[in-house]
């Protein structure tokens, strides 16, 4: 295939189509991209980009990559780090010079290598690439400290890895007199400086050019996007990939900025990281030489060995005496360390190089970080949630409800969810109501929920729904909004009306479509109307089905007017009744009601001459035993 459009067109295609497949089969997305990488190029021949690409194969390879460290260092808060802030520095400063030493002695010794390429192949795997590490914590669901340092650890370590390749590689070049040694200090220095003095005073410049409003909305991305492809370029003028660190300087820099629009930026940017990352990695794979696959012998099964079970445990375990962490976290964090898209692509720019100097195992260099990065993708991105639910490192096991506006209605929801063994928890800025939550042993976070402190010490991947509860619509349809993004636009609930204004206003009361969550009650309760109801002695259930009591005998034996609200599946899944495509409950699901007390319903017959008093005691009673019965089952 050697028609560009239509080669860009079929990766465009597969790589979406892989991060598709990935998120609906809970795999992680590279190994999807690896496999269709390999078919695409070494297996069937169908494409080779780096040919097919030409002169355009190395500067747009270069480019994309700086622009996804860029977005993963807009990801990086100072705040994040302040339990982990020492062991992030140890294990970028400390660890990853050990690993260059051990593994180019590894590849010298046992991969047989000359010392050029050794030394070069040691840097390149210092680095634990971002498009790897990202997608497998966002499925983990890690605690806070091991994520946080995986994530820092891969985003900063991407640039450092390969200035430290770039650094042997012109060190080589001196040996081999193409340059002086003088030019190759100064050289160094001056990138260093451009690209950290650089980084930080453009990304500053930046935040205050858009802070003041020097730019409109509509612009602020695409001059991002200009300025980070210029500040790599640039700096790659003066060294080899040292634009890498520029623009994650930058990332890093306007990340701790207070620019009011950067949740915007970074969500434009993760979508392009998104498409790129998809893109890169399968063009990379595909480039790879069949030749050079099957050049791998016996020698790199010990050298895999080597690195992944004795290199990198004691790099990280020498590195983190004393930083505050538990053996367990820096067991995880010795173990999984994938390497990704930097890696693969300075490896193929340095090998094709060093090739052209006439060392003959500069193919091998390629091969071996081929095997590295596909060994590191398949069996950490397999073992990575095992083992840390084996090590208790997981925020939860199950699918969690974040419930924002403590009220009577809502605590006693959350006592009912937690009943049911559902994490929830209560966010209230109001003090008196959160005394009440925590009086009801409901988990409560007092604070503003809109606050940045609340988006950095909230781990938001413990829940996967929400429902806003306050006794103001618009505040609810505003915080559905904003973390609609992050949660989940289908997954997020509120009380009230999400137009904020009765259903009998006009339109220029109501507000956007586009704007809040979804109803959790159709038709919508208002605040005080789930008030009165709690007053009236309204309470919530939780009854399991079965093949003999389903749906309709559910509704059959509950009062009128009883709403269900979600139903919990065996697998644990939760089921908003008001979501979209919900469908039915079936046998095993635990529906959770909100519903009148059945003396109600009662009463009606009595008054009605349907049930006689003694009858109506010995019904109560009855279902009073199979209720109890049933919430017997699903406790066990």
């Amino acid at each position: 295939m050697h028609d560009l459009a239509m080669q860009l067109a079929v990766i465009g295609v597969a790589g979406i189509a892989s991060q598709w497949l990935a998120w609906r089969f809970q795999v992680p997305a590279i190994v999807m991209l690896l496999g269709v990488g390999l078919l695409f190029g070494p297996v069937t021949g169908l494409m080779n980009p780096r040919e097919d690409f030409g002169d355009l194969y190395t500067p747009l390879v270069s480019t994309a990559v700086a622009i996804i460290l860029f977005e993963g260092g807009l990801t990086l808060n100072f705040r994040e780090i302040r339990e982990t802030s020492t062991a992030v520095r140890r294990v970028v400063l400390v660890s990853g010079p050990m690993v260059w030493i051990m593994t180019a002695l590894t590849a010298h010794y046992v991969g047989a290598m000359s010392w050029p390429v050794s030394i070069i192949l040691g840097a390149l795997l210092i680095v634990t690439g971002p498009t790897v590490i990202m997608p497998l914590l966002r499925h983990a669901r890690l605690r806070n400290r091991p994520g946080s340092i995986l994530r820092w650890e891969a985003i900063l370590n991407d640039p450092v890895g390969a200035l430290f390749a770039v650094v042997a590689f012109e060190a080589y070049l001196v040996l081999r007199g193409a340059h002086d040694a003088e030019h190759l200090i100064l050289t160094t220095v001056l990138a260093l400086v451009v690209a950290v003095a650089g980084g930080i005073l453009v990304g500053r410049t930046l935040a205050r050019f858009f802070t003041q409003g020097h730019a409109p909305e509509y612009l602020k991305a695409p001059i991002l996007l200009a300025v980070v492809v210029a500040m790599n370029a640039l700096t790659n003028m003066l060294l080899e990939e040292a634009g890498l660190l520029t623009v994650t300087v930058m990332g890093v820099t306007m990340a701790n900025t207070r620019l009011a629009s950067l949740n915007e930026l970074r969500r434009f940017k993760e979508t392009i990281t998104v498409l790129l990352v998809s893109g890169l990695f399968i063009i990379l794979t595909a480039s790879l030489q069949r030749s050079v696959i099957l050049s791998l012998e016996w020698r790199v099964v010990a050298f895999l060995a080597l690195v992944l079970l004795v290199i990198r445990p004691i790099a990280i375990f020498v590195s983190t005496i004393g930083a505050g962490l538990e053996f367990k976290e820096r067991l995880l964090v010795s173990w999984i360390a994938p390497r990704g898209i930097v890696a693969v692509a300075v490896a193929g720019l340095f090998g094709a190089t060093l090739s052209s100097y006439g060392l003959p195992d500069a193919d091998r260099m390629v091969a071996y970080t081929f095997a590295v990065v596909a060994a590191t993708i398949i069996l950490h991105g397999f073992t990575l949630q095992p083992l840390a639910r084996f090590l208790d490192l997981r925020v939860t096991n199950r699918p969690g409800i974040l419930i924002v506006g403590a009220s009577r209605f809502s605590i006693a929801l959350a006592q009912r969810l937690k009943a049911q063994n559902v994490p929830v928890l209560i966010a209230d800025s109001n003090w008196s109501r959160v005394s009440e939550t925590r009086l009801a042993e409901v988990e409560v976070w007092f604070g503003e929920i809109l606050s940045e402190e609340a988006h950095h010490s909230l781990d938001l991947s413990r829940f996967d729904h929400m429902v806003a509860a306050t006794d103001n619509d618009a505040y609810n349809a505003l915080v559905c909004t904003d973390f609609g993004a992050e949660i989940g636009r289908s997954e997020v609930f509120q009380i009230g009306s999400a137009t904020g204004s009765p259903p009998t206003s006009g339109a220029r009361h109501t507000m956007h479509f586009a704007l809040g969550g979804t109803p959790l009650f159709k038709p919508p309760r208002s605040y005080n109307q789930l008030r009165d109801h709690v007053i009236d002695g309204w309470a919530f259930q939780a009854t399991r089905l079965s093949e003999e009591f389903g749906i309709a005998e559910f509704h059959e034996t509950r009062p009128d007017g009883t709403l269900p609200i979600l139903w919990i599946r065996p697998s644990q899944e939760i089921i908003f009744a008001a979501g979209e495509g919900a469908g039915e409950p079936a046998a095993g699901d635990v529906i959770v009601s909100f519903g009148p007390p059945r003396a109600e319903r009662e009463q009606e017959k009595i008054v009605r001459g349907t049930l006689t008093e003694r009858d109506a005691r010995r019904e109560r009673a009855r279902k009073t035993g199979e209720e109890v019965s049933r919430q017997a089952e699903g406790t066990s």
